[in-house]
């Protein structure tokens, strides 16, 4: 059960409480903070107007410095407080849009040989991009890292592969979804001639030496080919050997400036179900990433997904093409100034030592003109 507010704006989860504003057009909703299963009782819930996204974030903002705004009344007499600015980093002119969600893992291997560094900051990072310059609501995204004090925020491979299922439920024409992993990846021998190489890609979950990998046929089968018309799914993968992790149809060759044909040997089908999957991986399938301290000074973070925001930053309606250029200019930049550092995994591996990130689809849009929105 769920309780709405009179206005019909948004629901309280009956377990946590937490406050939520739901995707409109959806009769269920998972709550981000405890995954309790709500049914909406009301299906009129309007869409948000502006009007309805700036009460939302005041409301936020009242209950974010509600003993602030306590200790300010005892000093100053006063029980006012301002709300009219927007979160710090968001823009006035930016929009929130309920049909977006997101799911956003960082895997750090904590107190293993293999350990990453950067993989929770880039998470942080990429979530303030998403709601700051992209619109996403908060409760829209859903965390999945070490650092989470709910054992359902973990980044396991039964999480992540829920995740997946709650990213694209009940997603309708015009919702924007994104996946975001940061993490390790590996190769595997396959033998169903699927792959033009002879490998599968792989995300390697938390707990991924016991419970196994997450491979690229099963991310397909999750989270590619459900996609209805009209929606459009965007998954940044910041990890070794993810150029085809998501076995999309094509592959953009930044050399030649064309699309490659990425299709299966086999023939089996590994396109939407009429949406569009564009896919941004940190390297080719043969190749390592990296980390580096280069953007972020001292804190480390993906190579890739710091060039990605530093990119988006610094021209918010750039272009794919623009995109992939100004992200090897960064990586460039830092491999110059011995910011890189290789994971440590590498030293199973006999990979070329180069980063270039890769580009995959579901269908060959033009990325000459086509801005990156996600």
């Amino acid at each position: 059960m769920s309780q709405f507010t009179m206005d019909g704006r948004y629901i309280r989860c009956s377990q946590c409480q937490n406050l939520m504003r739901p995707i409109w057009t959806s009769k269920a909703v998972h709550c981000p903070c405890c995954h309790n299963l709500i049914k909406l009782t009301r299906y009129d819930v309007r869409p948000p107007t502006r009007m309805d996204t700036k009460c939302i974030l005041k409301e936020k903002l009242q209950s974010k410095f509600k003993s602030k705004k306590s200790n300010s009344s005892n000093s100053s007499g006063t029980s006012s407080i301002q709300c009219s600015v927007p979160r710090s980093g968001m823009t006035s002119g930016t929009k929130l849009h309920p049909g977006k969600r997101a799911v956003l893992c960082g895997v750090s291997y904590k107190k293993r040989k293999y350990e990453l560094k950067g993989t929770v900051n880039d998470v942080k990072h990429m979530k303030e991009l998403l709601i700051h310059t992209f619109g996403f609501l908060e409760e829209n995204i859903r965390v999945l890292t070490e650092e989470e004090k709910n054992e359902h925020q973990r980044p396991t491979r039964k999480n992540i592969l829920d995740a997946f299922q709650w990213l694209i439920r009940d997603c309708r024409s015009e919702d924007s979804v994104v996946f975001f992993f940061s993490g390790h990846g590996l190769r595997h021998p396959e033998s169903d001639g699927d792959e033009l190489d002879g490998f599968n890609e792989s995300i390697c979950p938390v707990d991924f030496t016991t419970e196994g990998v997450i491979l690229d046929n099963e991310i397909n089968s999750t989270i590619v080919r459900p996609l209805p018309k009209g929606v459009t799914l965007h998954a940044l993968v910041d990890s070794c050997h993810s150029g085809t992790v998501l076995d999309l149809s094509y592959v953009y060759n930044i050399t030649t400036g064309q699309w490659v044909d990425n299709g299966p040997p086999s023939g089996a089908y590994k396109g939407t179900s009429g949406g569009l999957a564009i896919c941004l991986s940190a390297c080719a399938d043969e190749d390592l990433a990296a980390d580096t301290s280069a953007l972020y000074g001292k804190m480390m973070s993906g190579a890739m997904t710091s060039s990605f925001i530093q990119a988006i930053r610094k021209k918010p309606k750039i272009t794919y093409k623009e995109l992939l250029a100004a992200m090897q200019n960064v990586i460039d930049e830092a491999n110059e100034s011995n910011c890189l550092n290789t994971p440590i995994l590498s030293r199973l591996f006999r990979a070329k030592m180069l980063q270039e990130p890769v580009l995959s689809c579901s269908d060959m849009v033009g990325i000459e003109n086509r801005t990156v929105e996600l």
